[in-house]
């Protein structure tokens, strides 16, 4: 049976790794808008498990240690976070400001979102989107269950 969540959390929660958690938590603060709620630092000084807000969400991240190879690191990106804001326009403007990679500029892809691509200092893939009109799946392309 599911457990519900600590209060405050939602259901579901991207924990991303970071060989250097504490540039993470500057960067997304600084680029993306996220808030900091808690962090973890062990002995050593090292950021070890930290969470962040933005409105309702929650991405918590970590250091896996040194074997883990960031995604810029690997050279390839093995997964995409996907967040909803308010104003996905002045969110990009924000964002390019503060030096993040654009892999996508604001478009519409017709399935109802207007949506960019970005990626983080370590070369994770996050797609912004504001939900901008009501399409079909049938008209996009898509089926439903």
């Amino acid at each position: 049976m599911p457990q519900n969540p600590p209060e405050g959390h939602p259901r579901i929660s991207p924990y991303l790794l970071y060989e250097d958690v504490a540039g993470a938590l500057d960067f997304l603060s600084r680029a993306f808008g996220f808030s900091e709620i808690l962090r973890f630092t062990d002995p050593q000084g090292n950021v070890t498990h930290a969470e962040m807000r933005l409105a309702d969400g929650l991405v918590m991240m970590g250091d896996p240690g040194p074997d883990y190879e960031s995604p810029k690191r690997a050279g390839r990106v093995g997964s995409q976070v996907h967040v909803y804001v308010d104003d996905v326009d002045a969110h990009f403007e924000h964002t390019k400001a503060a030096g993040a990679t654009v892999v996508s500029e604001p478009h519409e892809p017709g399935y109802g979102d207007r949506r960019y691509d970005a990626e983080d200092l370590e070369g994770n893939r996050w797609s912004f989107a504001q939900h901008v009109q009501d399409v079909p799946p049938e008209e996009w392309g898509a089926t439903t269950a």
